[in-house]
């Protein structure tokens, strides 16, 4: 297993809004070595909107490529390995940044669902509220999610939906040739504001496929805004087959 670190950052605001889906649509995204990892039962997508800073890949900064924004879509899955350690993780179906090169190097290197697009961001602590914001432009159409908040932080609960969302620590993706890429993410356990109000204006179908149409109608099952925190990616490797 590989301890090389690829990429720190730091990792700021992240609002994560999640869904309950049919685990069946979510089959043709699972990394084959995997299985679905679902919360007392019950299989969730997220809508995640964060701010990456700070960003350096292998310990070196590049020029206009430390600050920006990301929004992707994910869902949750675990490996267990030959010797019975789990590894609870997560796979994307989609990633929307606002710099050419990051998908460049995702989409070709890694095959990370990257796209680009135009994209913009607000988080701001206006008198007793808390105020987190993310837009992204898609199809000649922005999107956007957004939330306010008190303006204090909380730890998470312990054996709480909150506690499944963000406390998976693996990357696991698809890869071309029926394999799997595996990576860790290292980060401390994080805080959490409470949510006051939340606003979502997506067109899943337009996004992600017509698969995913019907959550734009819908209200999230749960949303959470964390602070965020440093964050280690390390490089990733190959998952044993069998």
């Amino acid at each position: 297993m590989s301890t090389t670190t690829f990429l720190t950052a730091q990792w700021h605001k992240l609002i994560m809004a999640q869904y309950a889906v049919d685990p069946a649509i979510l089959a043709p995204y699972l990394p084959p070595g995997t299985q679905l990892d679902l919360f007392q039962g019950t299989c969730f997508v997220s809508l995640v909107g964060f701010l990456f800073d700070r960003v350096r890949i292998k310990g070196i900064p590049i020029p206009f490529h430390t600050r920006f924004e990301e929004v992707n879509l994910r869902f949750y899955v675990r490996r267990i390995d030959p010797d019975g350690t789990i590894r609870r993780g997560v796979t994307f179906i989609s990633e929307f940044v606002p710099r050419a090169a990051i998908t460049v190097i995702a989409n070709t290197l890694y095959e990370e669902p990257y796209s680009t697009v135009p994209m913009r961001h607000q988080n701001f602590t206006n008198r007793d509220r808390h105020h987190a914001e993310y837009n992204w432009k898609h199809s000649r159409s922005w999107h956007s999610m957004e939330v306010e908040a008190e303006p204090w932080k909380q730890p998470i609960v312990a054996d709480s939906i909150e506690e499944f969302i963000t406390e998976h620590y693996w990357g696991f993706t698809k890869r071309t040739g029926g394999f799997t890429s595996q990576y860790e993410v290292i980060h401390p356990s994080w805080q959490v504001y409470p949510i006051l109000s939340h606003s979502i204006d997506a067109d899943f179908g337009t996004l992600y496929g017509p698969q995913f149409a019907n959550l734009r109608r819908r209200q999230p099952d749960n949303i959470l805004l964390a602070e965020g925190s440093e964050v280690s990616v390390l490089s990733g490797t190959r998952l044993p087959q069998g």
